[in-house]
């Protein structure tokens, strides 16, 4: 899973904020290219092959990632990287196993509820959410129209899934409103 880039280039006088102008990388989006869901506010799990892996940015110490790590991205000057790492049975996973993954399918999972990211979400209990499932339907693809279709929603933002793997996101503080506006 790599860093999913913005749909729009960040503003170099307050790089908190988006411009109007579309990043190249996630052209595709303003071409009406792939499918609008949810960002959900969690923390990203991946289900590969029956095995639970929670997200870790590692810092390589000696140079050696930890065992069973499978990387997304490495920079070898930084010697830290960002990837997976099973989930154990230590009590720095207590949350993670908290989450039935019984019978899910393989593919990547915000992992959201009480304790995680102070809960925006508003759920009962810690559970899994596929990337991907919820989709919003009639989304804009611009800044002006995206600002005004977020405006009362209660999410973070979207994500915008290409068939071919490719993603790209917005978030309602890119825009500046905040998760309440």
């Amino acid at each position: 899973m790599q860093k999913i880039p913005s749909i729009f280039i960040r503003d170099k006088k307050n790089p908190k904020l988006v411009t109007t102008e579309p990043e190249p990388e996630a052209q595709w989006v303003f071409d009406g290219e792939g499918v609008a869901t949810r960002k959900w506010d969690g923390t990203a799990c991946l289900i590969r092959d029956g095995v639970y892996y929670k997200r870790l940015r590692h810092k390589a110490e000696n140079g050696e990632p930890p065992a069973r790590w499978i990387h997304w991205s490495f920079d070898p000057e930084q010697r830290s990287g960002h990837g997976w790492v099973p989930v154990g049975d230590g009590p720095q996973d207590a949350i993670h196993r908290e989450a039935e993954t019984a019978g899910l399918p393989g593919g990547t999972y915000e992992l959201c509820g009480p304790r995680i990211n102070q809960n925006p979400e508003r759920l009962g209990s810690v559970r899994l959410i596929r990337h991907g499932d919820w989709k919003a339907v009639g989304a804009p693809r611009t800044r002006e129209g995206l600002g005004d279709w977020l405006k009362g929603q209660d999410i973070e933002g979207l994500v915008w899934h290409h068939p071919d793997g490719r993603m790209a996101k917005i978030k309602k503080k890119d825009l500046g409103l905040s998760r309440k506006d």
